[in-house]
């Protein structure tokens, strides 16, 4: 199999953004090409590890191509229950994610700089995030300190798509136990900066993306793939 056939990113994008695959017909579904990749990682004939995130999900990064990107995040179903505990986060990329399975819910965090008493005080300090080629992420504080509250939240399900604009504040869970997946196109903009809220009073630290071991990764990879033909027979 041509593994970057199945996963280019202009196809992906206009299947997902509804115009179809002019190459594959307008049937073709984005979780066809997912699935064939999954089998490839699977069977060992892709050599892929997935990577441990900070936010709690494993990634598996498919494609990088410059200022782009297509990974597939697998959720166990274990992540915090509220937008305080999952990581408010900003990304300096634009996204547009599948669902492949499960369901994901997002929370919009709306995020205001603080005014001067007797306005309310800022609840959170934003952290610059600067990642490393090893997997290092570097949380910086910087001097910018805000008030947070959180919007509506917004579940999606198999096969539904959304998007995340570069810059918007926001938390991703995975509710009641339920294992979920995505597929996720990653744009990243000139200029941008990975963003955080974290404590008032907190200082730098760093986190690592940790790689999973060959035989963990397609053990997980081949739960993640009976899920996702689950799904295309549903």
């Amino acid at each position: 199999m041509n593994l970057s056939r199945a996963m280019d990113y202009d196809e992906l994008e206009d299947a997902l953004r509804g115009g179809g695959s002019a190459s594959r017909g307008p049937r073709w579904s984005p979780r066809e090409a997912v699935a064939d990749v999954l089998g490839e990682i699977a069977a060992g004939e892709r050599r892929l590890r997935a990577v441990r995130h900070p936010l709690g999900f494993l990634c598996l990064p498919v494609v990088r191509d410059g200022e782009r990107g297509v990974c597939v995040h697998l959720f166990d179903g274990d992540t915090p229950a509220g937008p305080a505990n999952a990581g408010v986060h900003a990304h300096s990329w634009e996204l547009l994610s599948y669902v492949l399975y499960g369901h994901v819910s997002n929370v919009p965090v709306r995020v205001a700089d603080t005014l001067p008493a007797p306005a309310p005080g800022p609840t959170h300090r934003v952290f610059e995030v600067h990642s490393a080629p090893d997997g290092t992420d570097e949380l910086r504080p910087t001097g910018r300190l805000v008030r947070s509250e959180p919007g509506p939240e917004k579940t999606s399900g198999g096969g539904e798509t959304y998007t995340l604009a570069a810059g918007e504040f926001h938390s991703t869970v995975v509710r009641h136990g339920e294992p979920a997946a995505t597929l996720v196109l990653g744009r990243t903009l000139p200029g941008r900066t990975d963003l955080f809220l974290g404590p008032l009073h907190g200082g730098g630290h760093r986190t690592v993306r940790r790689l999973c071991g060959a035989e963990d990764t397609r053990r997980t990879v081949r739960a993640a793939l009976r899920r996702v033909h689950a799904g295309q027979r549903d």
